[in-house]
């Protein structure tokens, strides 16, 4: 019997040599459509499509039926060379959902020609909420990883999520010293007027991973993004006299004028990153989405 790497597919002994060799090199294709609909005061998970490995575990509500909590599992727990996973949410009128996943997504070695590939799609209508929350994304030393975030927002929607990004395995001592990573970043109106679009080509050796304007040397870092009325000027600057600036740990906070409220960070590990973005979560959703801040019970397991 062939079988892949960790991050690939079993192979049957019924395929030939040959043909086993094309299908490792084709990698994971994977798909997963997920739709909330609000009925009366509740939100449900109204649609789920999946095709891969790729899929969302039971609707949950911890905080009540007002609110969907979903934990988006990917089972082969990586990206290896030739992956491709698509993910596309849509929250439908006065629905509110909350995203996050088990753990951390790993980007194994991939190649110029054969790179890994997220594609994350989130649709809001009308007066909608999500909470987007994803653990870390980790990139191996001698990974190719490309990465699509676009979310668009209708009239009177809220959202709030985030990114962060851990350049080699530190705990094991890796640098990040073969690898590229190309990310493209898109929050928009649903008309389709853009409120902000960030994208990002780094390879082992730039500049920016050492420059004091960029990374300074830092391997971890990422960015919260909170969207709606409530993303002042006013909020962003009464965040950002509460910001770290340590050895460990500095970050910063700006407001656009189209209601967006950036707070970026840099570490020297992934989990004082997380730790603060975990804290911003829960004392912006009050403000930006209007229902109480509740510490997610996933991650203290």
């Amino acid at each position: 019997m062939f079988r892949s790497s960790a991050s690939n597919p079993t192979i049957p002994s019924s395929v030939l040599p040959k043909e086993a060799a094309a299908i490792l090199r084709k990698g994971w294709h994977a798909n997963l459509d997920l739709g909330f609909t609000r009925y009366g005061e509740r939100t449900v998970l109204a649609r789920r499509r999946h095709t891969g490995p790729l899929v969302l575990q039971k609707a949950l509500y911890p905080e009540g039926p007002g609110i969907c909590h979903g934990v988006i599992l990917h089972p082969p727990g990586g990206l290896a060379a030739g992956d491709d996973l698509a993910l596309n949410i849509e929250v439908d009128a006065g629905a509110h959902a909350l995203l996050t996943t088990p753990g951390a997504t790993k980007w194994y070695k991939g190649s110029a020609d054969q790179p890994s590939k997220q594609r994350i799609s989130i649709v809001l209508q009308e007066n909608a909420r999500v909470d987007w929350l994803p653990q870390d994304n980790i990139y191996f030393d001698h990974s190719h990883a490309h990465q699509h975030f676009e979310l668009r927002l209708a009239p009177g929607a809220t959202a709030i999520g985030w990114d962060s990004t851990l350049l080699g395995r530190q705990a094991r001592g890796e640098s990040w010293q073969h690898a590229q990573l190309r990310m493209l970043s898109r929050i928009s109106h649903s008309c389709g007027a853009p409120l902000w679009e960030e994208r990002q080509v780094m390879r082992s050796g730039d500049p920016i991973l050492t420059a004091p304007q960029g990374l300074a040397g830092w391997p971890a870092y990422g960015t919260l993004w909170a969207v709606g009325p409530a993303c002042t000027p006013e909020l962003a600057h009464e965040l950002a006299d509460a910001l770290p600036f340590t050895d460990e740990l500095r970050a910063g906070a700006t407001a656009l004028p189209s209601g967006l409220l950036l707070v970026r960070a840099v570490a020297a590990h992934s989990e004082p990153l997380r730790t603060l973005f975990a804290e911003l979560w829960l004392r912006l959703r009050p403000i930006v989405h209007g229902v109480p801040a509740q510490p997610l019970r996933l991650w203290s397991t």
